[in-house]
């Protein structure tokens, strides 16, 4: 058997929140067994075979089990890629203690939550951004599917990772139609691929941008097929919580749980999570997904 890994976490930090943080749980390469909370992930070792990795909980460390043992190079690798997508190393202190501050929302810290699951590259979380928009979750899940099936490497276990963008780069636009079938957004997938496999574009660097939120909203809009809800999103996944990302979803669902079931403008919604400043939308997902747990 292969070799377990274990990471230390975090103070206050809930492995079951994280997972089911948003819906990157259900999308590979990931997957979950969510009775029995274990989350996997396919982990691209570059020039070495990927390894798929098994991710549980315990009351002080994430355990991890690989599918084969690995060398200090890979294991250091993993352990990387793992403290990313779970966000192990993000401060949450300030928010918590904003959370505890008010009394319907001080069970985010009491509970652990605010942590949103991510991919290992912001390249990867984009593409996944761009394949939720206007379209139904399972669409979204087919897509995505598509494009890892086809162009993720294997690993020993024939699960696949999610493909590099020099892999997507080599595919014509009638690939995203036809084998993925994303529809308008073909062209969007490949140019985006282009731009990153050619040097064009830094999407990495996104997570460590100095520029302003606002500035920083602008650049992710100049990649076709991100308009304010995929770069509002996209901005919690690199560390920023100032947009909210109004979907049909979340407003419906704050119909129901904080306006008694009435529609209210895009206005209210924002007036009542602006106390909150630069962590509105970190509260404003929490509060929504606060049942996910229930």
């Amino acid at each position: 058997m292969a070799t377990e890994i274990t990471i230390p976490i975090p103070t206050g930090f809930s492995f079951q929140r994280t997972i089911i943080s948003h819906g990157w749980c259900e999308l590979p390469p990931f997957s979950i067994d969510e009775p029995n909370w274990e989350l996997w992930r396919v982990i691209d070792l570059g020039a070495r075979a990927p390894v798929t990795v098994s991710l549980t909980g315990r009351k002080r460390q994430v355990r991890i089990k690989p599918s084969r043992n690995l060398g200090h190079a890979d294991t250091a690798q993993v352990l990387r890629d793992v403290r990313h997508i779970l966000r192990l190393d993000d401060d949450l202190q300030t928010f918590y203690k904003i959370m505890t501050g008010d009394p319907d929302f001080s069970w985010i810290a009491q509970q652990g939550a605010g942590r949103m699951l991510r991919s290992p590259t912001v390249f990867e979380d984009l593409v996944k951004m761009i394949c939720t928009t206007n379209c139904s979750w399972s669409l979204t899940k087919i897509m995505v599917a598509g494009i890892v099936d086809n162009l993720g490497r294997e690993s020993s276990d024939g699960k696949r990772t999610f493909p590099s963008p020099q892999a997507m780069a080599l595919m014509p636009v009638k690939f995203f139609t036809n084998e993925v079938r994303s529809g308008y957004r073909a062209p969007y997938l490949k140019e985006l691929a282009d731009r990153v496999a050619g040097g064009e574009l830094d999407v990495e660097a996104w997570l460590n941008s100095p520029l302003s939120t606002p500035e920083l909203i602008k650049e992710m809009k100049r990649v076709k097929g991100v308009g304010d809800y995929a770069a509002e999103n996209l901005l919690k996944l690199v560390g920023r919580y100032d947009g909210l990302a109004l979907d049909s979803w979340t407003r419906a669902k704050f119909f129901k749980v904080r306006n008694n079931g009435r529609k209210a403008t895009d206005k209210k919604i924002a007036r009542y999570y602006s106390r909150f400043n630069e962590w509105r939308g970190l509260a404003l997902w929490c509060d929504m997904t606060r049942d996910w747990m229930e």
